[in-house]
């Protein structure tokens, strides 16, 4: 029997380390819809915020969807490192869905892409905000309330 390795996707570590924007998509498994309340988003805000103060890094923004969970997140300084941030956000909160939720976990990979410019990371921000609205669960972005940034006042914005 012939042993198929998975394929590598990710890109070189050196390339996560410093100050540069990474959009980050993670799912919950078989899309089970867990994020619905405040209580749910606000336990694994305080797990994100945590995360990021530990690696030095910050979050552009961060939108929890019922069953995914949209974070655009970069580093303070050139040694942060925003995938050993982002990994350790998702190995604790998959120890806390272990422990209250079980029958709840997160999709084994996530989705990365590396925002190269100003304008790409605006019409990226942008997108992202707009995606409940896209789903049918709200009219207005501002409404939807699973949502942050720990350097913008999303409030501001149009």
């Amino acid at each position: 029997m012939k042993i198929i390795k998975e394929k590598k996707h990710r890109l070189g570590e050196e390339i996560y380390i410093g100050e540069r924007p990474i959009s980050f998509t993670l799912c919950i498994k078989d899309r089970k819809q867990y994020f619905t309340n405040a209580s749910s988003f606000k336990v694994f805000e305080q797990i994100l915020l945590g995360e990021l103060k530990s690696f030095d890094c910050f979050a552009f923004i961060y939108l929890f969807m019922p069953d995914h969970v949209h974070l655009v997140l970069g580093g303070n300084n050139s040694s942060s490192n925003v995938k050993k941030c982002l990994e350790m956000f998702k190995q604790k909160s998959g120890y806390y869905l272990n422990k209250n939720a079980v029958y709840f976990k997160w999709q084994k990979d996530y989705y990365d892409h590396i925002l190269r410019s100003k304008e790409n990371l605006e019409i990226h921000l942008k997108y992202i905000l707009t995606n409940p609205v896209r789903a049918g669960i709200t009219d207005y972005w501002k409404k939807y309330p699973f949502k942050g940034s720990t350097i913008y006042n999303l409030n501001e914005w149009d």
